[in-house]
């Protein structure tokens, strides 16, 4: 006999997680809620779960078919309210900003057993950039660090140690040029080596059984003439994970889930395929991407299902 599984689904802008500019936050919505209703989707398509959304006055109209609502209560944290919620279902399905350690923070407070995704000491090695990329280094993952010494290298990133995508991402010609501006800014910064080649998205299955690549697709970066870099958008599917360049990167992402065995769920990371060296890791991204929508049809399979079905047959583990 099937025993129904209630799943709480919490996306942080729908779910009403306080930004500093709602006017970025009206922009960003329905990349959020993209995210969340094709999550909650799945799960009600899998046939033995109820599923509850997270959703606030942000949200104007369209929750998903057949889910029920949680709406936060007038000033309730969101570390609060996912926590409340938390405690009337059997698991959680969290997307949030690793930024600032909120993620991290919520697995904590939702807690192993019912959390559905990264370990929380994955979430929190994979918020801070240059420590990712010296842990993985370390476990011979090509990353940018391996082009430090590259007398070829012509081109530094300044980047957020802690921060999202392209956001506040800036090339300089100059790696003098480049520690000067991580010196002098407000936060802490990552500079690194830029590294040439093909800009790309992969979106992850990660389990007990290891990690499966689902889609390989590449982005679209702009750069201003001030140096700074911008994400324009997405081609889906751009290279077949059964070709010569689909297989190398299989290869790569099976590197980073036995050097970060916490990666569970569906998890995304780039990497840039170089010309002479194959696929380099540049950052890992340990949480639901907007990638995730449309995947389960594309691919023939619930998605949602088999993280559900991983979960109950073997509980994530931290990183050891």
């Amino acid at each position: 006999m099937t025993t129904t599984k209630r799943i709480f689904v919490y996306e942080y802008l729908s779910g009403g997680g306080p930004m500093p500019d709602e006017a970025a936050a009206a922009e960003l919505l329905p990349l959020g809620l993209t995210m969340r209703d094709a999550m909650a989707a799945d799960l009600l398509a899998s046939g033995d779960c109820a599923v509850t959304v997270a959703s606030s006055v942000r949200v104007r109209s369209g929750e998903p078919a057949g889910a029920a609502i949680a709406i936060p209560r007038a000033g309730e944290a969101a570390t609060d309210f996912v926590a409340r919620q938390t405690a009337l279902h059997d698991a959680a399905w969290i997307v949030a900003p690793e930024t600032g350690g909120l993620l991290a923070q919520m697995a904590r407070l939702v807690g192993p057993a019912r959390w559905l995704g990264c370990s929380e000491a994955a979430i929190a090695l994979c918020t801070g950039k240059g420590a990712t990329l010296r842990h993985l280094a370390a476990h011979e993952v090509p990353t940018p660090l391996a082009f430090a010494q590259d007398p070829a290298v012509r081109r530094w990133v300044v980047k957020p140690d802690d921060g999202a995508g392209c956001v506040d991402t800036r090339i300089h010609h100059s790696r003098v040029r480049a520690l000067d501006e991580a010196a002098a800014a407000a936060q802490p910064m990552t500079v690194e080596p830029w590294v040439d080649g093909e800009a790309l998205s992969v979106s992850l299955l990660c389990g007990a059984g290891g990690t499966e690549v689902l889609a390989i697709n590449r982005q679209r970066i702009g750069q201003r003439a001030d140096g700074l870099l911008s994400f324009d958008g997405l081609v889906l599917n751009a290279i077949a994970p059964g070709s010569a360049e689909g297989q190398a990167i299989a290869r790569l992402a099976a590197q980073v889930g036995r050097a970060i065995p916490g990666l569970r769920g569906f998890a995304g990371i780039d990497v840039v395929l170089h010309p002479q060296r194959g696929p380099v890791l540049i950052e890992v991204n340990p949480r639901v991407t907007v990638a995730y929508a449309g995947m389960s049809a594309a691919l023939g399979r619930n998605l949602a299902a088999e993280i559900v079905a991983d979960k109950l047959r073997a509980p994530q583990e931290a990183i050891a």
